[in-house]
């Protein structure tokens, strides 16, 4: 049976280790790098070179950064007593479209997970207190995400977080806006009527 010459089926092989790329989608990319024109693929190549060596995590947040200190925590006109804590970078780029949130960030690489030794230790949780004991925060939003390994993540901050002496608040769960409710769950449900305000 033929099959496509051993370059192609490699950078076939190496498209299906993205994620969310299955068999076909590599096929059809690595098919659409080789009839593109040759500056496509020399352009692609370039950028994540370029991407892998010029991009670390900030040493203050653990957001994505090319310098040592990302352009959030550099800039000037964000609240440095109010951090928000979330699992991956990919959250901060959530807050920060909303253009909901002007404090600062911190990023824990992930969540507690016991079962998989995950403690405290293998995220950024002391890297965590010592900033805001350092800069003098005086509010830490969790805005972790809402399955087991979150909410047991959240607890945790939030006890080893009020012993710092700061507020500790947590984003509200609950009915999504234009849900209706005949589609919400009971978990949903229990935490809408939890989190619920004054009207």
């Amino acid at each position: 049976m033929m099959d496509y010459p051993p370059t192609v089926r490699r950078l076939i092989e190496s498209l299906r280790q993205l994620p969310s790329v299955g068999p076909r989608s590599a096929e059809r990319l690595a098919l659409h790098i080789l009839r593109a024109e040759p500056a496509l693929a020399q352009t692609l190549a370039a950028s994540i070179s370029g991407a892998r060596d010029a991009v670390r995590p900030c040493e203050r947040c653990g957001f994505y950064a090319e310098t040592p200190v990302c352009e959030i925590c550099a800039a000037a006109d964000r609240d440095p007593h109010t951090v928000c804590i979330v699992e991956q970078p990919t959250d901060v780029i959530t807050f920060e479209k909303s253009g909901a949130f002007k404090g600062l960030y911190h990023v824990l690489g992930g969540s507690l997970s016991p079962l998989d030794d995950i403690g405290p230790e293998e995220l950024h949780i002391p890297k965590l207190i010592n900033r805001l004991r350092g800069q003098g925060a005086r509010e830490a939003i969790l805005a972790l995400n809402t399955d087991v390994k979150g909410e047991t993540t959240t607890l945790y901050l939030a006890r080893e977080l009020r012993q710092l002496g700061i507020k500790v608040t947590r984003l509200a769960t609950g009915i999504s806006i234009g849900s209706p409710l005949e589609y919400a769950d009971s978990l949903t449900l229990t935490h809408a009527l939890g989190d619920r305000k004054e009207v």
